[in-house]
């Protein structure tokens, strides 16, 4: 486990539709995430509070209390982002070899965070940008409507701590989600070392490796191109813990049990 910060290369939100698509993953800094999802940086900071009341974890299959987290579901079409019934999370075992096939209800997001309108339009812009990502790939211009197809989305807030005396982001290990696009932000990291971010060919040999430290951090992937995973962490000071929202982003329909 490294226990140096290795800083990630960032690109800028003016170059993340070009980034994401010819490299599959984009890095932002904190004023480049502002800028990327239209919302004040003062407003991205006042959302941490809701980090601070996260149920437990109760999935864990390694017996695990280091996991803390919410879940919420969207569907974002055109400029509009629709908060879904409370339902499930699942994956299949193709994806997720530890947690697969589970069917797991997680306590659901906090009314005034879940509806905020910051939040709903964070929501639309991410799905704009891969509408955008997606015209790309066949070779046509981006689309008149910011989401002219529907994105589901599926809303993560995630507290990793050290009070067992080691905390794991990704217990799965090296991952694909199952969806199109994976988002992941770094909201807050505090007296821990570890938690480096690692991203690899799906298909391939190549790789990066680097530590998200400043909060409101933003990395985006393609899920079908590359797996991810975070390294674990642990404590220099009682109390420590990493805090990320994770947001994906499917075509045609929520994942679902088969």
């Amino acid at each position: 486990m490294p226990d140096s910060l290795s800083d990630p290369l960032f690109t800028s939100a003016d170059a993340l539709v070009p980034t994401l698509a010819a490299h599959h993953v984009a890095v932002l800094a904190p004023d480049q995430t502002a800028q990327a999802l239209d919302v004040p940086a003062p407003v991205l900071a006042s959302w941490s509070t809701a980090w601070q009341d996260l149920p437990i974890d109760q999935y864990l299959k390694d017996g695990g209390r280091y996991r803390k987290r919410r879940h919420g579901s969207y569907v974002v079409q055109a400029d509009t982002a629709t908060l879904a019934p409370h339902r499930a999370h699942w994956q299949p075992l193709e994806y997720n070899a530890l947690h697969g096939g589970m069917t797991r209800w997680f306590e659901p997001l906090q009314p005034d965070l879940a509806q905020h309108p910051h939040w709903l339009q964070m929501l639309v812009r991410l799905g704009a940008v891969f509408s955008q990502v997606e015209a790309r790939a066949v070779g046509n211009e981006p689309a008149q409507q910011p989401n002219p197809q529907p994105w589901f989305v599926e809303a993560h807030q995630f507290r990793i701590d050290t009070e067992g005396g080691i905390g794991r982001p990704t217990p799965e290990g090296a991952h694909r989600d199952g969806v199109d696009y994976v988002v992941v932000i770094l909201v807050g990291r505090y007296q821990l070392l570890g938690g480096e971010s690692r991203v690899f060919e799906a298909h391939g040999r190549k790789g990066e490796r680097f530590t998200l430290s400043q909060p409101w951090t933003m990395v985006l992937l393609d899920d079908h191109q590359v797996i991810h995973e975070t390294t674990p962490i642990r404590p220099l000071a009682e109390g420590a813990y990493r805090d990320t929202l994770v947001l994906t982003y499917r075509r045609h329909s929520f994942q679902d049990a088969q």
